[in-house]
């Protein structure tokens, strides 16, 4: 069966005196889109190379809302609203010259607090201020040229607004990495609360992450499952100090933080079932003392609880308050714990993801299109899908020919810009192709 939005690619033939004349193909819009995109990318790379090199924390992404702003203001046909939500938000609307669905296309801006340790001449040597400390600030995730990309689609799809059978919102938002104040909302929380996904009402939500996977350009989907929740715990113990030689004149809580340390571990072997899909529990901070020879008063853990099922999800979070009030009493030590609920889990609408698939081999442009395996790696882009599908893909941008690059959120993260191509023409091949398949004018 042809695809409606392929058919403007077959020739048209008639009949004059009994013969056959073949018609020359039309392209398609999809077609014609995807063209401009490839004509665009020196562009994508320059926008992406100036954003790559004024990165800005969550939350604090000014500058670079302006940069996004004044580049859409060159763009005939956005009604563009700064300012959504806390601080740098930005929503722009293209009403089509057809009508159709509302497509929302999103972007993340925020930058980490990670020093850049590659060797290129658009290099972030930036610094800024994370929770009271001087950080060094890179684009260690890849969120510089999700912008770059969203642009240049942006760019085309005002290009084609005459023939858009369909709206388009564009959603460029902050803080993606979190609230630089412990358990506060992430930017898509934000977002959402100051009604971004209304006036005009969204049908379908659409974003995409790069990574440094092998091999590059090649576009990963999947029907279901995407990535895990993200839940983040804090954990204060409260006790008494004293001399390293007289410890049971003290109830210090370091042995109490030792020891809840390990036994969180067993919240995933032994409390959770596997078979509903996969939980970790993470210990990354544990602080206290000062001196080897002095007992310290307070210990502090914090960690993270992921997971790909709503049931072990909430399992976790009550088992990680519950073991550590009960081991701190143990030790005669207090607790406070707090858990800061996160990310949703990222969840691939199985049935839209299917849909796009044709699309998603167009965009690839032979690069290939293969079906991934979830991660345990946290978003917060489904706090936008509460109540209409999500379609979330990924993008494999590694700098090197036979192997994959550095991870997201490493001092080497290095992505290959010829990647960016791919991307764009996926989110224009993706949320056009959505509005042929569901045009009911």
């Amino acid at each position: 069966m042809t695809h409606p939005f392929r058919l403007g690619l077959l020739a048209v033939s008639c009949f004059v005196s009994g013969l056959a004349i073949a018609q020359p193909a039309t392209p398609t819009l999809i077609d014609q889109a995807l063209q401009k995109a490839d004509l665009l990318e020196p562009q994508i790379i320059s926008w992406r190379r100036h954003l790559h090199q004024n990165p800005e924390l969550s939350f604090q992404e000014h500058n670079t809302a302006a940069y996004i702003k004044a580049a859409l203001d060159t763009m005939p046909g956005y009604v563009i609203q700064t300012g959504v939500g806390q601080t740098a938000g930005i929503k722009a609307v293209l009403t089509g010259g057809q009508p159709g669905p509302v497509v929302a296309l999103r972007a993340d801006m925020d930058a980490l607090p990670v020093e850049e340790i590659n060797d290129l001449p658009f290099k972030s040597t930036a610094r800024g201020s994370w929770q009271g400390q001087d950080v060094p600030i890179s684009h260690a995730c890849g969120h510089d040229t999700h912008m770059a990309m969203l642009l240049g689609a942006a760019q085309v799809l005002s290009d084609i607004r005459a023939d858009l059978p369909g709206t388009i919102v564009l959603i460029f938002q902050p803080a993606e990495e979190g609230n630089p104040t412990p358990g506060g909302p992430t930017g898509a929380r934000v977002m959402m609360d100051a009604g971004v996904m209304e006036s005009p009402k969204v049908d379908v939500i659409m974003a995409q992450h790069i990574g440094a996977g092998f091999p590059s350009k090649e576009i990963g989907y999947r029907e279901g499952v995407m990535l895990a929740s993200g839940d983040g715990f804090n954990i204060s113990l409260q006790g008494e100090g004293g001399h390293g030689s007289a410890p049971w004149r003290a109830t210090s809580p370091l042995t109490a933080a030792a020891e809840i340390v390990v036994s969180l571990n067993n919240i995933i072997a032994q409390r959770t079932n596997p078979g509903t899909g996969t939980t970790v529990v993470s210990v990354g901070k544990l602080q206290s003392g000062f001196k080897g020879n002095v007992l310290p008063d307070t210990a502090v853990l914090e960690g993270t609880i992921r997971s790909y099922s709503p049931s072990n999800q909430l399992i976790a979070k009550d088992l990680v308050k519950r073991y550590a009030e009960n081991i701190a009493a143990n030790h005669d030590v207090s607790a406070t714990v707090k858990i800061n609920s996160g990310y949703p889990i990222t969840i691939s609408d199985p049935a839209t993801t299917a849909m796009l698939l044709p699309a998603f081999e167009l965009a690839a442009d032979g690069a290939g299109v293969r079906e991934t395996s979830p991660a345990m790696a946290s978003e917060d882009v489904g706090v936008f899908a509460k109540d209409i599908p999500l379609v979330f893909w990924r993008l494999n941008a590694t700098p090197y020919a036979d192997k994959p690059g550095a991870a997201n959120h490493s001092p080497e993260f290095l992505i290959d810009e010829n990647s960016l191509r791919i991307g764009t023409r996926a989110l224009l091949a993706s949320s056009l192709t959505y509005m042929i398949q569901n045009n009911n004018p």
